[in-house]
């Protein structure tokens, strides 16, 4: 099948020709048709009116050779029951031959090869209507012309529309291409950019027609779709830098050592270099763990979603925690706040943030788990130092590291808190950092399940 016969506006052009030939056939059929019948009412109305006129006069005592000279301008002939010819109208031959008289009345078409008219009569259309007297001894025919002039303008009109309606239907379907052709030129235009945006080439957007329709609509969600994908490629790839940087260091830290054991195993002990290989393995292992985290819920939704009692998770996270020496934690917890989520996914935020403050706090850290608006919330706060305003957003992403954290744990990679915030996000909630008169203070929402 030729190329131009599957697109669209090849489909639109027949549609539309094809519903318009079949709308303006039914409306042209419908209009000669009821033109028609009008003028064949107005000449069967005419011609009734005349037989019973005559009718009338018979019935009032006028014989059959009395009618020429009441009825004038009137085509009529009169005959007995045995069907014997009484009287007609000047110049007619016949009128009921061939008509049947087996009912009251009866309209039929005739033209003038099927009557025998006068010579006047040549050429018209004729309604004939048969009446009987009022005594049943004679069979009234009367003839009435159908209007001539409206018949001329019915035949003219149906000669127009046969010709007129094709004709029309193919100019619609020509509209139909051309429009059609014109309103997929952005379209064609979106495809040919999308076409040529490769992997490297996602901060290049499609052009927008401005026109407020739905390619426009088209034309923006693509280009927000783009931004999308600009955005997560440029987030992997500064993920994959980091991460690369990250799991870096301990293979160097690893390699130096065991090559220098080797070159040199008299001069070290090697039972120290293992246990500092342990270190930076343990590490290796925790920071892989922390990248596979962050690889699910980048890509995958939780595989199971229950109604989690927020305090669980906190016990959870509290259970068997030995605090750092001259820090206490206090809680507070409401039993209300319940999330639907994944339990262990949201045990491991309530222990990263228990992590992080616990490793910033002089003396305190409070946990506090409430119900407000509708909405559980966990709020993590300690004594510590603080993060500064400017730093509030920058600390939910991925390997970042304050100064202030860096001094304190040299091991950390800055992914505790980019997990905080995306396994939030994953539940519908949102992790942020709220003013604190003295230290940090970390607050997470989630939309709260109703109790049952």
């Amino acid at each position: 099948m030729p190329k131009f016969l599957r697109s669209t506006r090849f489909r639109v052009a027949v549609t539309a020709f094809a519903a318009s030939a079949v709308a303006l056939g039914a409306v042209s059929v419908w209009f000669i048709a009821q033109t028609r019948d009008r003028l064949d009412d107005a000449a069967a109305q005419l011609a009734r009116t005349r037989a019973d006129a005559i009718v009338q006069l018979l019935d009032n005592g006028a014989g059959p050779g009395d009618l020429p000279r009441f009825v004038r301008d009137t085509v009529y002939e009169v005959i007995d029951r045995a069907g014997t010819h009484v009287t007609a109208c000047p110049g007619l031959s016949t009128l009921a031959r061939g008509t049947p008289v087996n009912t009251d009345q009866h309209i039929g078409v005739f033209t003038d090869g099927r009557v025998g008219c006068a010579p006047r009569l040549e050429g018209l259309d004729l309604h004939i209507t048969h009446v009987l007297s009022g005594d049943g001894a004679v069979d009234v025919y009367v003839a009435a012309w159908v209007d001539p002039v409206g018949r001329a303008r019915a035949d003219t009109a149906r000669a127009v529309l046969s010709a007129g309606v094709p004709l029309v239907a193919v100019l619609i379907g020509v509209i139909a291409w051309l429009a059609v052709r014109r309103s997929l030129r952005p379209v064609e235009a979106i495809r040919a950019e999308v076409a040529e945006i490769g992997a490297h080439d996602l901060g290049r957007r499609v052009p927008d027609p401005r026109s407020g329709d739905e390619i426009a609509r088209l034309a923006g969600t693509m280009n927000t779709m783009l931004a999308r994908l600009d955005d997560a490629v440029a987030r992997q790839s500064r993920f994959t830098s980091d991460a690369s940087h990250e799991l870096r260091s301990p293979l160097a830290s690893m390699q130096t050592q065991l090559e220098v054991l080797l070159a040199h195993p008299g001069r070290f002990d090697w039972r120290e270099v293992c246990e500092n290989t342990l270190l930076d393995v343990a590490r290796l292992q925790a920071l892989v763990a922390d990248l596979v985290l962050l690889g699910k819920l980048d890509h995958a939704p939780p595989e199971r979603l229950d109604a989690v009692p927020l305090t669980e998770t906190v016990d959870a996270g509290l259970s068997g925690r030995e605090a750092r020496e001259g820090v206490s934690i206090h809680a507070e917890l409401d039993a209300a706040a319940v999330v639907r989520g994944h339990r262990t996914r949201l045990e491991r935020l309530v222990r990263n943030l228990l992590d992080n403050a616990e490793r910033h706090a002089r003396s305190r850290v409070d946990v506090t788990v409430s119900v407000v608006d509708g909405q559980a919330v966990l709020t993590v706060a300690d004594d510590g130092p603080g993060i500064p305003a400017e730093d509030r957003e920058r600390v939910f992403n991925r390997f970042v590291r304050l100064d202030d954290g860096l001094a304190r744990d040299e091991s950390g990679a800055g992914l505790g808190l980019a997990i905080v915030a995306d396994i939030a996000r994953a539940h519908g909630g949102v992790a942020e950092v709220a003013d604190h008169e003295d230290g940090a203070r970390f607050v997470v929402r989630f939309p709260n399940l109703k109790p049952s």
